[in-house]
């Protein structure tokens, strides 16, 4: 998807250096041509819904996110505008949540000297429960779960 994304991103920006040497007047007629086939193909699809890719929604989304609430109810698509804004919402939330993943699941690994601490504890001590060794453990100022395996 991400290089579907790219290649869409790549060839967009092609077509906007293409419009750079264009007249206002082409870039109209243009325009009208493209919403003219737009118009042909929801005739021709009547009630069926047109299925956008991953890639087309969030290249649609990042472009017409900034486009005003009025003037993108105008803008003739085929998809409501209210469609495009819940999937630049989205995108920004899927970001927002990849960034803030844990690159590495469950409970952080536990330091090595406190690991050996621990194992030498309760090797000298074969009497101790966990219990025990979390009080000496909290006597001697380490940071240690009371609960090490999670359970109740």
């Amino acid at each position: 998807m991400l290089l579907r994304l790219a290649y869409l991103g790549v060839t967009n920006a092609f077509a906007m250096l293409r419009l750079l040497p264009m007249s206002d007047r082409d870039k109209d007629v243009e325009i009208l041509a493209l919403r003219h086939q737009i118009m042909v193909l929801e005739r021709q699809l009547g009630t069926e819904r047109v299925r956008f890719d991953a890639s087309d929604r969030g290249l649609l989304a990042a472009l017409l996110h900034r486009v005003p609430r009025d003037v993108l109810c105008k803008v003739r698509l085929l998809v409501r505008p209210d469609t495009v804004l819940r999937w630049h919402r989205n995108l920004v939330a899927r970001r927002h949540a990849d960034a803030s993943r844990s690159k590495r699941p469950g409970r952080p690994r536990t330091v090595h000297s406190i690991r050996a601490l621990v194992l030498r504890l309760a090797g000298e001590n074969p009497g101790w429960g966990y219990r025990r060794l979390h009080g000496e453990l909290l006597v001697l100022g380490v940071k240690w779960p009371p609960r090490p395996c999670g359970r109740s």
